[in-house]
């Protein structure tokens, strides 16, 4: 497929990003994408694709489920509350959450939630079918009833449990919903629209894709249920990866173009971000802390933000090498930014932030098939060099323009 046309603005630089975005994302009836690149909070490159719905362009105020890079709007939540002293990472949950201490869970530590070290990544012993999980407030409970596995300690990826953990955690401390976090403490702040926990309400400029594709539609059948309980028996990280995500009827809450998960409070899962929404929120993360030139986050806490809390792969994922846990966020170098970190979602969509250039990404878009699934969740892999390089590109002939002009 030859490529198609993007809207938005690309410097000089960016020509083998935006004509492989395109080409992945352009073109294609219903699907439709988005990235947004910013240097030291200056946007560098802004540009979307394709569909939103059928017959519906793509445009900038469009949002997309992003899935797990939800998980990094909820951290960035706590992180603002520890930077102003009402959470300390070494504290045990039980401190601020008293619930939550019972049945072994009194040592467990806020670090150790956001590293998803808890050992309480399974789901199956929360819920006994998929619509449970649409009650956040529910399985806020029953986590705070539960009792830890034999992986507690352990970096097991935490994929629906982590929301629960923090938004019960943050709701102990500050009384609000993570909801109306995600608003308080990093839309409004960082002067963004474009970040929502569940579908942006009535009145927002922020519109949510259609979701295209047939999602885990699979596990939902007779074969895929007996695929998934095998899975599920097996030692190690498949077992581990498939008890922290299925349950009977959990495909059923991604179903249609717009699945009943859009209407629930899941922080780990169900944020509604624009590309541009989820470049903001890591502008201070790749600048020391500081966002349109105001202190965000304390110098202490980006301290603590980069430093890799352990070097052993999570034993819960398999998809991206063993990624290595921030506090909250996962590593993600790439060429010529190995100390980058961000999150990545479901089918692809990511925020990223590297502290040695002063980049941030956001990307987002709607496309949850699995026949396309090896091009989309892996697109940090082959999207952010392009982005580094771009980048460097643009700033070299930003550079040289005044010589030739002077000359």
């Amino acid at each position: 497929m030859s490529s198609v046309a993007y809207s938005g603005t690309a410097g000089a630089g960016f020509g083998r990003l935006t004509s492989a975005f395109t080409r992945v994302y352009g073109g294609r009836k219903g699907v439709g994408a988005a990235l947004a690149v910013y240097r030291h909070g200056e946007p560098i490159l802004d540009i979307w694709t394709g569909e939103s719905a059928p017959g519906q362009p793509w445009t900038h105020d469009t949002g997309a489920m992003v899935f797990s890079a939800t998980k990094a709007i909820a951290s960035t939540v706590v992180h603002r509350l520890a930077d102003r002293g009402l959470i300390d990472y070494d504290a045990p949950v039980a401190e601020y959450w008293p619930e939550f201490g019972c049945n072994k869970k009194d040592c467990i530590t806020v670090r150790q939630v956001l590293t998803h070290s808890a050992g309480l990544s399974g789901v199956g012993t929360l819920a006994a079918h998929g619509s449970e999980l649409l009650d956040h407030e529910l399985m806020a409970q029953r986590l705070a009833a539960a009792t830890p596995d034999r992986l507690l300690g352990v970096p097991a990826y935490h994929a629906m449990t982590y929301g629960w953990l923090l938004a019960g955690l943050a709701r102990a401390v500050t009384g609000a919903s993570m909801k109306q976090l995600f608003q308080q403490e990093v839309a409004q702040p960082l002067g963004t629209e474009g970040i929502h926990l569940g579908r942006p309400p009535a009145g927002s400029i922020t519109l949510a894709a259609e979701s295209f594709g047939t999602g885990f539609a699979f596990a939902g059948t007779p074969h895929g249920s007996r695929l998934v309980t095998l899975l599920q028996s097996i030692p190690g990280v498949l077992g581990v990866s498939s008890r922290s995500l299925f349950i009977p009827g959990a495909e059923a809450i991604l179903a249609g173009p717009n699945p009943p998960v859009l209407d629930s409070e899941m922080p780990a899962a169900n944020g509604v971000c624009t590309a541009n929404g989820l470049a903001a929120m890591y502008e201070p993360l790749a600048c020391d802390g500081m966002a349109g030139g105001q202190r965000y986050l304390s110098g202490a806490t980006m301290q603590a933000i980069r430093r890799i809390e352990r070097y052993r792969p999570d034993t819960g994922l398999f998809l991206y090498m063993g990624p290595l846990w921030h506090l909250g966020y996962h590593s993600m170098p790439t060429v010529g930014a190995p100390r980058g970190f961000g999150h990545i979602g479901l089918g692809g969509s990511f925020g990223w932030a590297d502290p040695d250039s002063g980049l941030s990404v956001g990307f987002a878009h709607n496309r949850l098939s699995l026949d396309m699934m090896a091009v989309d969740q892996p697109a940090f892999a082959w999207l952010l060099p392009l982005v580094v390089g771009g980048a460097r590109s643009a700033r070299r002939i930003a550079r040289r323009a005044p010589r030739e002009a002077a000359a």
